[in-house]
């Protein structure tokens, strides 16, 4: 459905592969870790996506702008608590170093969407095909 053309942006399939990553990561988190870091973890991620989607129903670009620097905050949120979780050997520096790599490129084409809105009048987008 149109309604959700959202899911075909590259950013918005980026930031679900953090996400899933990182639900991945948080199972193998001591269980004094469940309601601290791991839950924290766990709303950031969503909210990278979660604020993707809401900002692609906005009508103009500074509400899109806007919701877009929201997800980004949480992708930047997510990479310091990777930092956190390596740092206290919660995960390996293999994970740490492929999720940093994730995290780059998702930020790189996030700031590219935001970058397309505040720079032209038409919403044409990067996408899937």
């Amino acid at each position: 459905m149109e309604f959700f053309g959202y899911r075909k942006l590259i950013a918005y399939v980026k930031a679900c592969e953090v996400r899933r990553k990182v639900y991945r990561l948080i199972k193998n988190f001591p269980k004094e870790e469940q309601f601290a870091l791991c839950d924290q973890l766990r709303r950031a991620a969503v909210s990278i996506t979660s604020n993707i989607a809401e900002g692609m129903t906005r009508y103009s670009n500074k509400d899109k702008t806007h919701f877009l620097e929201i997800s980004f905050g949480s992708l930047m949120e997510v990479m310091s608590q990777l930092e956190v979780a390596y740092d206290e050997k919660y995960i390996n520096e293999d994970d740490f170093n492929n999720m940093e790599t994730l995290i780059a490129e998702t930020a790189r084409v996030l700031s590219g969407l935001q970058n397309s809105f505040n720079s032209s009048t038409d919403n044409k987008l990067s996408t899937i095909n």
